[in-house]
């Protein structure tokens, strides 16, 4: 249940960032994050507060810095170094999150993949890594010093999300919260801590043109990526150790080879190679649970 919860939120934050790179606006990064954080929040609280709530303090807590540092803080960075980097580099960077988060958590959680599954991580990892090496992204696109920042801004979104999953993991397994009450605590947190932006959200010259065919498209992504793929990514962070969870999470640029048509893009034989290396990776990782901890 976990391992497919893992893969469900890969693709809905794949579908997602095809609708985010078609979505008509004039807002920055920061703003968007918190315009989406906000309509998941309004969208998920009323079920959330539907039920009852038994996580503890600690729990809660845990939860909301997961979502300071893995939503506002990382999903900021990652948006920045984007811009700075470029798509490739940027997953590039990225792609080490699985075996970051795994070995934390097997620092502070005491997490133990065996060793077929840190097999299938690192495969997961290179699968990742032909993906993105797909790119046309010159080195001279980018002058050294902008480089210079957006890798540390990749790698800072890079620590803040293994962070963010870790912090879960720990709210999760204590018990008391279900994954949807996670992730409205985890949005709701980021969201406060991004309210400063928005005056620049709601100020006239900064709204997004045009205005009606946009929000067929924001609600959309919002419910696919940030709603649903949270509220799945919550479900397999309390189901799995940080790691292999995050490295399950971390197929989406794989998953998005068989819609790369519809950017104009075509996965060749790498993207083909890319994909088996990613369906051995999953395998090992998710055939051999349960796993010891």
């Amino acid at each position: 249940m976990a391992a497919t919860a893992a893969l469900a939120a890969a693709l809905c934050w794949t579908l997602a960032s095809l609708l985010w790179r078609r979505l008509p606006t004039s807002l920055g990064a920061g703003q968007l994050n918190l315009l989406k954080n906000l309509l998941a929040v309004g969208l998920q609280l009323p079920l959330a507060l539907g039920g009852p709530w038994h996580a503890s303090p600690r729990s809660l807590g845990l939860l909301a810095l997961s979502g300071i540092v893995g939503i506002a803080l990382g999903d900021g960075l990652f948006f920045a170094a984007l811009r700075r980097l470029g798509t490739r580099r940027t997953l590039t960077l990225d792609a080490g999150g699985p075996a970051v988060t795994a070995l934390a958590g097997m620092a502070l959680l005491g997490e133990v993949p065996e060793p077929a599954q840190w097999l299938g991580l690192a495969l997961i990892s290179l699968a990742v890594l032909l993906v993105v090496r797909r790119g046309s992204e010159g080195p001279a696109a980018f002058p050294q010093e902008r480089a210079g920042i957006g890798v540390m801004m990749a790698l800072g979104a890079l620590v803040c999300g293994s962070a963010g999953a870790l912090l879960s993991r720990a709210a999760l397994s204590e018990g008391g919260a279900t994954p949807l009450q996670a992730a409205t605590v985890r949005l709701a947190a980021a969201s406060l801590v991004l309210l400063p932006l928005l005056p620049g959200l709601i100020a006239p010259s900064r709204r997004p043109r045009p205005a009606w065919p946009r929000w067929p498209v924001l609600l959309t992504a919002t419910l696919l990526g940030t709603s649903a793929g949270i509220v799945l990514q919550q479900t397999a962070l309390a189901g799995l150790p940080g790691g292999l969870a995050v490295g399950l999470l971390a197929t989406a640029p794989v998953m998005a080879l068989p819609l790369a048509r519809l950017d104009g893009d075509r996965p060749g034989l790498l993207g083909v190679i890319a994909a088996l290396v990613a369906l051995a990776g999953v395998s090992l990782v998710v055939g051999l649970l349960p796993w010891r901890s």
